[in-house]
């Protein structure tokens, strides 16, 4: 009998051996299993760490980020090894308080070395190697969040933009008023008394400026913008130009309201935007000498206006024998020059719509069948030969001729293709893609890349949650392509800057137009012409690696730092040696940064930096050394 017992005793022990094992190894590939879907799909805790700090807690948090936050340890989520460096990180100084509005290529004492001749010294001439700064700029000592949107449409605070001149200035035509602690825009203008939205009322009974076939618009000498702000409620996205000259901080009013803005002249250069980019462009006394250079500024708005485009011109001349004695011009003046005018716009093929009240509207034919049979009897001036590229638009001398339109067989049809009317231009296929004219790029991967962003931004509202609060306004695209970032991010309360670097593969600025957006060329070895602190959250995919063996990096990334608001956040893409470059440096510009995998998973090489501007301001200074930050 104790053998027997022995026996059994044994035979227990072995299967319970037997369970345990299968038990572990069952238990462990479980564990595996649900470590490396963590892994793939959550969110790492670090994130949320690198959320914006209000300036109320912003001490606080910033003493104890360091020791709340884990550093991402790349060996456990990535197949490629890293070296450590001991290289050190190069802190910034703040520049001197004076430099707090700085330009860089729209500096005025740099400018005044330049010919006056077509405004030449107001045009973009950017600082030399020797005037460059490695300095950060500094907000004014007493600098606010701005208002969010659509607040800010009416209020700005003062302290952000310390001036008074166009209060004063404009003060009978309610551009902007003073009210304690801030500026409030009534929505006046000089040539809208009543207001920008009873103008743009009166301009819609006059064309169909809101069945969703006019979404571009150019706003030419823009004021502080209050005629792009309320066209934003009738769904058109206006670009306001104008430039820094004695109305002080016009672009900047605009984009502190957060209507798109950016600092331009009408000089002898072209504007930075593709040719047929928009369905209207806007003058209200825009103070534009139209009728002189034998209407070269016409010739360019019309090459930057689509087929069927319209042209709106208030103020003088128009319904000059109502206004001549309070122009104080005579009325012979008046006359010759809405003559020349009406002579350019003839010229150019142009078909006079309307002229009413204080409002003129001329519009551009949608193509050039006829007009070529015109220019055989009349050739002044000519149609541009084919060479002459129509789209690009980088320093490029204004040229006196009529931008050619795309071939065209039918008179009824417009050249360019037919557009869809907004919404649904934002996801049509452009017909600069259905033509072919962009290299490697055809329909199948325009939509491919929409379903691309869309992935994306459901990734980036993960890594970045104030982005579906609607904290972030003006938004910029540093690398756009296709414009998929900005179209994935219409639905929320903000507008891109699709900005298509001049060094990029594929100009493709004339798609991103097609669709309904908006964007500007640019080199960014230089400085962007806008205004210091003017958007609150910058997206670069790959454009490290586009710049690195062609400019300073650090220049680029101080650069960003201009232009981004406190506490604004920064999203860039791009491989991890450069993302690791890229961090270092920005470390040294005070900001919060996090490297985090990509949205496929962390065995992709694409990883993506997210970045936070934390919140300083520079002080006024008892000497002349440079300013301290808080």
């Amino acid at each position: 009998m104790a053998k027997d017992n022995t026996g059994v005793h044994h035979q227990t022990e072995a299967r319970r051996k037997k369970l345990t094992l299968v038990l572990g190894v069952s238990g462990l590939c479980i564990l595996f299993y649900v470590l490396g879907a963590w892994q793939t799909s959550n969110v790492p805790a670090s994130y949320s760490k690198i959320g914006c700090e209000t300036q109320s807690n912003l001490s606080s948090t910033t003493s104890s980020s360091s020791s709340e936050s884990a550093d991402l340890d790349f060996k456990s989520h990535n197949q490629f090894e890293f070296k450590e460096t001991n290289l050190t990180i190069k802190n910034f100084e703040p520049c001197d308080l004076s430099l707090s509005e700085y330009t860089p290529c729209e500096d005025r004492q740099r400018g005044r070395r330049f010919d006056r001749n077509m405004m030449k010294y107001r045009e973009r001439h950017c600082p030399s190697k020797d005037e460059l700064l490695y300095c950060l700029i500094p907000p004014p000592p007493n600098y606010k969040i701005p208002f969010k949107w659509p607040q800010s449409r009416d209020y700005a605070w003062y302290d952000n933009i310390p001036h008074k001149e166009l209060s004063v200035e404009k003060a009978v035509q309610n551009w902007i008023q003073v009210e304690g602690d801030r500026f409030r825009f009534p929505g006046g203008g000089t040539m809208f008394p009543r207001g920008a939205d009873a103008y743009i009322d009166d301009i819609a009974r006059l064309i169909p400026l809101t069945s969703g076939g006019i979404r571009t618009a150019i706003d030419t000498g823009c004021g502080v913008a209050s005629f792009g702000a309320y066209l934003l409620k009738r769904d058109i996205m206006a670009v306001s130009f104008a430039p820094r000259d004695t109305h002080e901080a016009q672009v900047q009013f605009a984009l502190e309201r957060g209507v798109p803005a950016i600092i331009g002249i009408m000089g002898s250069k072209r504007l930075p935007y593709p040719a047929r980019a928009f369905d209207l462009a806007h003058c209200s006394r825009c103070l534009i000498p139209w009728f002189k250079n034998e209407g070269l500024y016409l010739m360019e708005v019309d090459r930057v206006l689509r087929p069927g485009g319209y042209w709106i011109l208030s103020g003088p001349p128009i319904n000059w024998k109502q206004y001549w004695r309070g122009w104080e011009r005579t009325e012979e003046d008046l006359k010759k020059e809405q003559d020349s005018i009406e002579d350019v716009a003839k010229s150019l093929c142009w078909k006079k719509v309307i002229e009413k009240g204080d409002l003129a509207i001329w519009r551009k034919p949608i193509n050039h069948i006829e007009c070529k049979k015109l220019k055989q009897n009349n050739n002044s001036p000519p149609i541009c030969t084919s060479d002459n590229n129509a789209d690009f638009a980088w320093y490029k001398d204004l040229e006196s001729c009529i931008t050619p339109l795309p071939e065209s067989n039918n008179p009824e049809e417009s050249s360019d293709g037919a557009l869809e009317d907004w919404p649904d231009r934002a996801f049509a296929v452009p017909p600069r893609i259905i033509r072919g004219t962009i290299q490697d790029i055809n329909a199948e991967k325009f939509r491919e890349d929409n379903e691309v962003w869309k992935e994306r931004i459901a990734y980036y509202k993960k890594i970045v949650p104030e982005i579906s609060h609607g904290r972030f306004r003006n938004i910029m695209d540093m690398n756009a392509y296709l414009g998929g970032f900005a179209a994935a991010m219409l639905k929320y309360p903000s507008w891109t800057m699709n900005v298509v670097p001049v060094d990029a593969e594929k100009q493709t600025l004339g798609v991103i137009y097609e669709r309904g957006l908006i964007g500007t060329y640019q080199d960014w070895c230089e400085g962007f012409s806008t205004y210091p602190r003017t958007y609150d959250m910058i997206h670069a995919g790959g454009l490290f690696s586009l710049y690195e063996n062609k400019c300073d990096l650090t220049l680029i990334l101080l650069e960003m730092d201009r232009i981004l608001r406190p506490e604004g956040k920064v999203v860039m893409r791009d491989n991890v040696e450069t993302l690791t470059k890229v961090e270092r440096i920005a470390k040294g510009m005070k900001w919060n940064t996090q490297i985090v995998d990509h949205e496929k998973g962390p065995y992709n090489p694409e990883k993506i930096l997210v970045a936070v501007k934390t919140y300083w301001t520079g002080q006024p200074s008892n000497n002349n050394n440079n300013n301290n930050n808080n």
